[in-house]
């Protein structure tokens, strides 16, 4: 058996236990692994901690078979950070040149935001000294079509 671990856009993090890798890649290309939390079928997989073999069974690949590719790492660090924002992160919107000027003069308490500005607004937030991270976010999919 091996274990992958999956994130799904709504924010549940969890695990699937599948017969070898093939079988996983496999079921995750035809969108057969569902979110426990709301049964969505937009998930991607995460960096996982475990592998777990009975002790019967052989070894059926090498470590580089097992380990995530390049991409798939990739995606899993953005889709962890992307998470990590939406859950600790105060959506203000198209507010955020307004509040993050607010917050950096000391007019408003210190917290995380985020949100959208124009490039005129990003720019002139660079030179009031606050620096912004760009990371692309899913779309909400309250607000999709």
């Amino acid at each position: 058996m091996i274990v992958f671990d999956f994130s799904c856009i709504c924010g549940c993090q969890f695990e699937g236990w599948f017969d070898n890798r093939a079988d996983c890649e496999r079921q995750y290309s035809e969108n057969l692994i569902l979110c426990p939390k709301c049964s969505g079928s937009d998930i991607h997989k995460i960096l996982s901690a475990v592998t777990i073999k009975s002790s019967t069974e052989q070894s059926s690949g090498t470590l580089e078979e097992l380990a995530l590719t390049k991409e798939e790492m990739a995606t899993a660090i953005l889709r962890s950070l992307q998470n990590y924002i939406v859950e600790n992160f105060e959506d203000v919107g198209v507010n955020l040149a307004e509040k993050s000027l607010k917050i950096y003069y000391g007019v408003d308490e210190v917290r995380n935001i985020r949100g959208v500005a124009t490039s005129d607004e990003e720019k002139m937030l660079k030179k009031e000294g606050i620096e912004l991270l760009k990371i692309p976010l899913p779309a909400d999919k309250d607000k999709l079509n």
